[in-house]
């Protein structure tokens, strides 16, 4: 079998200084897919890249020091494969499933994903009273392993993915008490600044003017259409994202029902996008309401959104009145606000 080694000398020189700091070997099955392209290591926490090496052969070894445990990721070329741990020791990647497999918090994951997906095919097979009792031992599941891992980076994995998505600030701060290790983590930073700039949006509160340079040159601001003396009900989407081209529909059920009326207006937000996808999508989908082109981040920023679809509905004088909701819970937050009753068929 011909190896090729590969020393990861910038993660090797950052933790050398370190006395407390160990070897880790990472062995990379080539298939022929992935023949002659580029593997390239991250730090899924960081986003840093840590080293990266052409497949080629049978198999690609990355070696080099880490001083604590991290989330890592394997890259070919853009497509990313599944997340584990990159910790001290010898780390085999399995050819099929390309799981890691062989160090000790890897072989933790491996026993919790099994564990998992045992309980998922019983929660397929059971009545609704048998699902309730299976949620609930899939939380106890989560919550046992997180406490037993709250000073390694599989605790903060598990924290993250099952757990720190439906917390408020509060609950993160609460969370990062009982877990000191959690908080030093960029992405538990990230996460408590967008709860807590989702705090600062939430219903009741004022909006947050933000203004986007468009394609032409000009520049549009969200104070150009909301706090007008009108309802607007604002869309920050993406063409690529299904769940936001779904919700066009309903968007378009509740233009229709108050376009006459001159008491409602809709604009779109285009985030995360390129501009020309974005025009394609409104050309394609036929969305007959304004948008402001090539967002990207600055308003997603500023509102905490970490998902899209995110629709908010301000107010005439711009004060936010409901945001996150979707379908029907959409509509009946519009005619609530506009006075109207919902009927939902």
């Amino acid at each position: 079998m011909k190896i090729l080694k590969l020393t990861t000398a910038a993660l090797a020189l950052a933790c050398c200084a370190c006395g407390s700091a160990e070897r880790f070997k990472l062995n990379i099955p080539v298939s022929d897919d992935i023949q002659g392209k580029m593997i390239t290591l991250t730090n899924t926490d960081t986003d840093e890249k840590i080293d990266s090496i052409i497949a080629t052969g049978e198999m690609v070894v990355m070696e080099g020091k880490i001083k604590n445990s991290i989330v890592a990721r394997l890259h070919v070329e853009g497509v990313r494969m599944p997340r584990f741990i990159l910790e001290p020791g010898t780390i085999n990647i399995d050819s099929q499933s390309r799981e890691a497999r062989g160090t000790e918090l890897n072989e933790r994951l491996h026993e919790l994903d099994a564990a998992s997906t045992k309980l998922q095919n019983s929660y397929n097979e059971a009545d609704e009273e048998g699902k309730e009792k299976i949620l609930e031992e899939y939380g106890k599941l989560i919550e046992d392993a997180v406490e037993a891992n709250a000073d390694n980076a599989l605790g903060f994995y598990l924290f993250v993915s099952e757990m720190a998505w439906e917390m408020d600030a509060a609950g993160l701060r609460e969370a990062f008490e009982k877990y000191p290790s959690f908080a030093n983590y960029e992405q538990a930073k990230k996460l408590l600044a967008d709860a807590e700039k989702r705090e600062m949006t939430k219903p009741g509160c004022k909006f947050i003017d933000f203004e986007v340079t468009q394609p032409d040159g000009s520049v549009k601001r969200l104070s150009d259409y909301v706090g007008k003396g009108k309802f607007t009900l604002v869309d920050f989407w993406a063409s690529w994202c299904g769940p936001c081209i779904r919700q066009t529909a309903v968007l378009k059920d509740i233009y229709a029902k108050y376009k006459d009326s001159d008491r409602l207006d809709i604009l779109g937000v285009a985030v995360w996008d390129e501009v020309e996808a974005t025009l394609k999508a409104i050309e394609k989908h036929q969305l007959p309401w304004e948008c402001i082109l090539d967002a990207q981040k600055i308003p997603t920023d500023i509102y905490g959104i970490t998902g899209i679809p995110c629709i908010i509905l301000f107010g005439p004088d711009g004060t936010i009145l409901s945001r996150d909701k979707q379908n029907d819970e959409l509509r009946e937050a519009v005619d609530t606000a506009l006075g109207e009753k919902i009927t939902i068929e």
